[in-house]
């Protein structure tokens, strides 16, 4: 399925028949889409089959994931399984895309919004890419034998798609291969990628414009007299640089002993560091809008499991245990869960609490969508916690929309790999494991 199936599946339910009235979608995206299907796939007459058999109220619910639509459609007493396939865009393309929509403000907006805008068919057409299908990357499957190809069952899944863009624009992007919480994140980071490096740009288009047009004097012209002395910048350039002073000696080490003080031989700088640099990426992203809040500070134990998970001296995590004032085995598996997801992956495991009915339906209908129906293991389910009964294996739905793994190991569940946005690929890889 290529690099974006953790993108995952969408269900929808069957639509009911419709007397007369339009095949056709009426939104603008609904309508580009029937417009490049009927391109495509120009034969008439399958086309006008396919916008017949799609009013019957014949075709089952349908499932969109990155690369494939599939339904199944039901013709007399038989039932056929049709799918419809297109090609999904690379990270590379992907990625063109995003730095072509965020050259144009009035799309970006629309896009952090939460809308599909139809200027984006212009960032999609700078970034030479594909978003509505065209010749060579869609294609129909479906077991009803028909002599034609695509067949009429296939035609109308696609005018069905139709229907579903008038509400749904953002199947678009993840048939291609990313969905909306996907596209929005990735180009949030082109986003503030620009912020952090802009700053530099604009100073060296300064500098290059200075050397370029040269200093005047008052009188102007070749004769004008230069700039006053220490503002020459190449003659600052090529200065050598004067000698740094000498360091203070170190202080002397606590008598009687030549171990460190803490008993750790660590440097935190490096550690520092880097948490710095995450909680200022986090304020950056607020201050300029790309994120509805601030990521809250954290508490005492949150903190201790985050020393815990990620620093690389083993002795730290020992003397934490020691200290934290906990259960033996809990900073561990706090710690664990850190590693998988950070704040996030710790939550996860630390507090449960109930997804809508249309996100578990989501879900349901992503892991029905990744197993033949025979195969899928019975799960039970209670509030985010998905569970193989006797098996002691359990998917968790974080808050962030993403699938955690669990193993069972001495009566405690433990995070049991990274997780993902697609419940069907965290159960494949527990229950190979």
């Amino acid at each position: 399925m290529g690099e974006a199936q953790e993108s995952g599946a969408r269900g929808f339910p069957a639509f009911p028949a419709r007397k007369g009235g339009r095949a056709r979608g009426q939104s603008f995206w609904a309508k580009a889409w029937t417009e490049a299907v009927e391109d495509t796939w120009p034969e008439e007459e399958s086309l006008k089959k396919g916008r017949a058999f799609a009013r019957t109220g014949r075709i089952g619910p349908i499932t969109v994931s990155p690369g494939r639509i599939s339904a199944e459609v039901y013709g007399g007493e038989a039932a056929y399984t049709t799918v419809v396939t297109l090609a999904e865009l690379d990270a590379g393309e992907w990625e063109l895309l995003w730095e072509k929509a965020a050259d144009r403000p009035a799309v970006t907006e629309e896009l952090l919004a939460g809308e599909l805008p139809e200027d984006l068919l212009e960032a999609v057409e700078d970034a030479r890419v594909r978003m509505l299908p065209g010749y060579g990357d869609l294609d129909a499957d479906c077991d009803c034998d028909a002599l034609e190809h695509p067949c009429p069952h296939a035609t109308a899944l696609c005018y069905q798609v139709s229907w579903l863009l008038e509400t749904e624009p953002w199947l678009l992007p993840l048939v291609r291969g990313r969905d909306a919480e996907e596209a929005v994140e990735e180009l949030k980071s082109e986003l503030l990628l620009r912020a952090m490096t802009g700053a530099d740009e604009d100073d060296e288009d300064s500098v290059e414009e200075e050397d370029e047009d040269g200093y005047e004097g008052e009188g102007g012209g070749e004769d004008a007299a230069g700039p006053p002395p220490g503002l020459d910048p190449v003659a600052a350039w090529t200065r050598e640089a004067s000698p740094l002073p000498a360091l203070p000696p170190l202080p002397a080490a606590p008598a009687g002993t030549d171990e460190p003080v803490t008993g750790i031989e660590a440097d935190p700088l490096e550690q520092l560091v880097a948490d710095a640099a995450v909680r200022a990426r986090g304020l950056l992203a607020y201050a300029l809008g790309l994120t509805a809040e601030p990521a809250p500070p954290l508490d005492l134990w949150q903190d201790t499991v985050r020393i815990a998970a990620t620093h690389p001296d083993p002795r730290v995590p020992a003397r934490l245990r020691e200290s934290c004032g906990r259960p033996p085995g809990e900073l561990d598996r706090a710690a664990a869960a850190w590693r998988t997801g950070g704040a996030a992956g710790l939550e996860v495991l630390e507090r449960t609490w109930s997804p809508s009915a249309q996100e578990t339906a989501r879900a349901r209908a992503a892991l029905s969508a990744g197993w033949e129906a025979d195969e899928l293991p019975e799960l039970e389910v209670r509030d985010n916690h998905w569970t193989l009964a006797g098996q002691g294996i359990q998917l968790r739905l974080g808050r962030d929309g993403r699938w955690y793994p669990y193993r069972e190991e001495s009566g405690a569940w433990w995070p049991a790999g990274a997780p993902h946005s697609d419940p069907a690929d965290v159960l494949v890889e527990l229950t190979a494991g």
